[in-house]
């Protein structure tokens, strides 16, 4: 009986979502952990993000019925009514920003609200049906959880919180494209307009390479804005460069839909990587070393 509203809140979502979390909030940290804070920015995170995955799949139920890979959702399959998927919906997103609210500050709950509005608000209800430019405005809200545990920690939206906002909006696009590429057949059938369906694949393939080039400069500047270590710098560089390499042999593939996938798995790799590294090669402003002197 509880499989239905666990599958709805789709947990592999939340899962990848959470380690950015955890990179943004250990970053923000420096080695001067809050568990308390860190268990809050994480519940509350993740009951947010499961709100908005259960509104989303709510709206897209229609669709949903049209594309292979979202026929055997319970919504489409009527496991939960309408209704109950509302209330369900309504109830984790409230606990999730109290949880924010009287656990963390109003800046991280202020994010998590702004990323909950693009993604139920503007992507979900009007953008992902009507533009191509629903991915672009949607990255914004896939950006938004590093940003909220740095901001959990940090109370302020300083240089490296931008930094983080961008390297994820930017890490978004290829992510999301790839996924369109290989699953073309079925945006296609739902009258979805995504790049690769209303502009060609090859369209989609200059953007995929030219956002992963924006990324890799933008994943260094961590370090070079002195929040992340050399390790972390190392790791960046190399997995970016890769996975432009990757981009590139879209040019000469053969097979479209291989190539994506393998464009698509290696994403997932990369920002997990980066947001482990940046979880534990983190730079101590001198401050906090002297500030640690003296306690």
């Amino acid at each position: 009986m509880l499989k239905p509203y666990v599958s709805i809140t789709k947990p592999g979502i939340i899962f990848g979502n959470l380690i950015s979390v955890a990179g943004g909030f250990f970053l923000a940290s420096q080695g001067s952990v809050d568990g308390v804070l860190f268990l809050a920015t994480v519940i509350g995170i993740a009951l947010v993000i499961a709100s908005g995955c259960v509104f989303n799949n709510y709206i897209d139920r229609d669709i949903d019925r049209l594309m292979e890979r979202t026929q055997g959702r319970v919504t489409v399959q009527g496991l939960i009514s309408p209704g109950i998927t509302l209330a369900y919906g309504s109830v984790l997103g409230v606990a999730g920003f109290l949880t924010l609210a009287l656990g963390t500050n109003a800046l991280a709950t202020l994010f998590a609200l702004l990323g909950f509005f693009v993604y139920v608000g503007l992507y979900s209800l009007y953008l992902k049906r009507h533009s191509v430019y629903g991915t672009l405005v949607g990255s914004l809200s896939g950006a938004a959880p590093p940003v909220v545990g740095y901001c959990a920690v940090s109370g302020q939206f300083d240089l490296g919180a931008l930094t983080l906002l961008l390297i994820f909006c930017l890490w978004q696009m290829p992510h999301s494209y790839a996924i369109a590429i290989f699953r073309y057949q079925d945006y296609r059938a739902a009258s979805i307009p995504v790049l690769p369906v209303t502009r060609g694949v090859r369209a989609a393939k200059h953007h995929i390479f030219w956002y992963i080039l924006a990324f890799l400069g933008a994943t260094l500047m961590l370090t070079l804005g002195g929040y992340a270590g050399y390790g972390y710098f190392a790791v960046a560089a190399a997995m970016g460069l890769y996975w432009l390499v990757m981009a590139l042999r879209g040019y000469r593939t053969g097979d479209d839909r291989v190539w994506a996938k393998k464009v698509f798995i290696f994403s997932i790799l990369t920002i997990t990587a980066l947001s482990i590294m940046m979880s534990i090669d983190f730079q101590v402003t001198d401050t906090e070393v002297l500030m640690t002197s003296l306690r």
